[in-house]
């Protein structure tokens, strides 16, 4: 296996909505704010290459959108999905798999492109399979006020009219390990309905792609959850949950919206659940 950091492209997001109840004068500690409350926020996807498969987690927020949909977000940085790819050789072609952790805008845009007279849609990985849930599944298809903002008709029914779209067998318990996949999924409820969150056995580490669960190093401390979660009282516990075992196995916390913290490591304290190491990805990955 070899696993890849694909840079899909930078925004930046309001901190209060971010960190949800916590105060400002707290969470700028961590994730400093401009003028305009927008904290940095990254789109780091994930490649995994598996024998003859080539596995993409998440895709960020595309570029279909229009001009004023992205000045909601103040894109920033000259990443992209694609030059990401190409930086190690690839085209999105080449990807056999899109993992779509959940259907907001932000992780599932990038899926689907203009089609070339731009008169339509179409998937923007053709060779690809996309996978998701179908608890999540009718939940993006038929989102509730609070998220319909976040799960756009355009990144997500081209997936299914292409005929390219499958769903992950969800085991009784929260976890389990996909064959589909060949990696262990956490499924959680706090955020949306049913987030998938991968785990990955890499060399000796465990590798956990930690999506909206962990957005930012700065989320670590439990009651820090950001106002978009549609339960955070359910978000609560699976973060301890997640975290405990996290720190008892140190596993390697792969951060996709943190800008600046690419993987971290976590240990238990006094005050609970703490930041333990930072790493670049290129330094857990060798």
């Amino acid at each position: 296996m070899k696993i890849y950091p694909i840079e899909a492209g930078n925004f930046k997001l309001d901190g209060g909505a971010m960190f949800g109840v916590v105060p400002k004068t707290i969470w700028h500690k961590t994730n400093p704010a401009d003028e305009n409350n927008l904290i940095d926020i990254a789109a780091r996807c994930m490649l995994v290459e598996e024998g003859n498969r080539l596995i993409l987690i998440d895709t960020g927020m595309g570029n279909k959108q229009s001009d004023k949909f992205f000045g909601y977000y103040s894109l920033w940085g000259d990443d992209s999905l694609d030059k990401s790819l190409a930086k190690y050789g690839f085209h999105r072609d080449d990807v056999t798999d899109v993992f779509l952790t959940h259907l907001h805008f932000d992780h599932s845009g990038g899926s689907v492109n203009w089609n070339k007279d731009k008169t339509g849609y179409e998937v923007a990985f053709k060779n690809a399979t996309f996978w998701t849930n179908d608890n999540h599944w009718e939940w993006a298809t038929q989102p509730n006020a609070r998220e319909k903002a976040s799960f756009l008709s355009e990144n997500i029914l081209p997936m299914q009219e292409s005929g390219q779209l499958k769903f992950i067998n969800r085991p009784d318990s929260d976890f389990g390990v996909s064959k589909e996949m060949d990696f262990g999924i956490f499924y959680v409820d706090g955020h949306t309905e049913k987030m998938m969150i991968p785990h990955l056995q890499y060399k000796d580490k465990t590798i956990v792609f930690c999506a909206d669960l962990i957005p930012t190093a700065g989320h670590l401390p439990l009651p820090y959850v950001m106002g978009y979660d549609t339960r955070p009282l359910l978000t609560l516990p699976e973060k301890a949950k997640f975290l405990n075992t996290a720190a008892e196995n140190n596993y390697y916390l792969w951060l996709e919206h943190d800008a600046h913290n690419q993987i971290i490591t976590v240990e238990k304290t006094e005050k609970g659940i703490r930041l333990k190491e930072v790493f670049r990805c290129e330094d857990v990955l060798i």
